[in-house]
């Protein structure tokens, strides 16, 4: 065979399949479930006033028709009861709200309880909320280098009595050292180090 021959079969294979590529229609995009909502990552279905509301930064729009989220989530605007994708459900109370991940946020220790068909605590005060990636104040560290200093201290006597008793111990004498005096001290450090946190 001729080298043009072959120059001229190998385009002609080449362009067969871009042909058939240029001539395949686009996908269309899928279409939007009718009656959804445009909303954000970060809006949230808010319980106000008896009735679930989309909140979009500070504003909020009332619904029209329940809601299921990419999570599979369900929302009921009326009623504001949340089902799970798992099957759970529980009822929003006043304030509380779901967030676009499928999330509940609860607003009240009572509310939170409802959930869980618990009773709310009887201070009805959520516990101090500690945000572990933030950094220390001053006053943390100080509070923890003092705490830290008082636990070396401690340890450093408790190090010194184990040591005074196993003196006592391997002495040799007939009879057995009396450690009782050295325990008592060894205890009373331990009930100190369990104190300071």
């Amino acid at each position: 065979m001729n080298r043009p021959f072959l120059s001229a079969l190998l385009l002609l294979a080449l362009a067969s399949p871009l042909r058939a590529w240029a001539q395949t229609p686009a996908q269309p995009k899928p279409a939007r479930p009718v009656g959804a909502i445009a909303a954000n990552n970060t809006d949230q279905f808010l319980m106000r006033d008896g009735e679930v509301v989309l909140r979009s930064g500070s504003g909020t729009k009332p619904l029209t028709q329940n809601v299921v989220l990419s999570n599979g989530t369900k929302v009921n605007y009326k009623s504001g009861i949340v089902e799970l994708p798992g099957g759970k459900k529980t009822t929003l109370k006043e304030g509380d709200y779901v967030t676009m991940q499928g999330d509940i946020v609860f607003a009240t220790p009572g509310s939170a309880a409802a959930s869980r068909g618990t009773v709310a605590p009887a201070s009805g005060q959520f516990e101090q909320y500690v945000d572990r990636n933030s950094p220390p104040t001053t006053a943390d560290m100080e509070t923890r280098l003092s705490s830290l200093n008082s636990r070396i201290t401690l340890m450093a006597q408790k190090i010194q009595l184990l040591n005074d008793k196993i003196s006592l111990l391997s002495a040799g004498t007939q009879r057995p050292a009396d450690t009782s005096q050295l325990d008592q001290q060894i205890k009373a450090l331990d009930e100190q180090l369990k104190q300071v946190k």
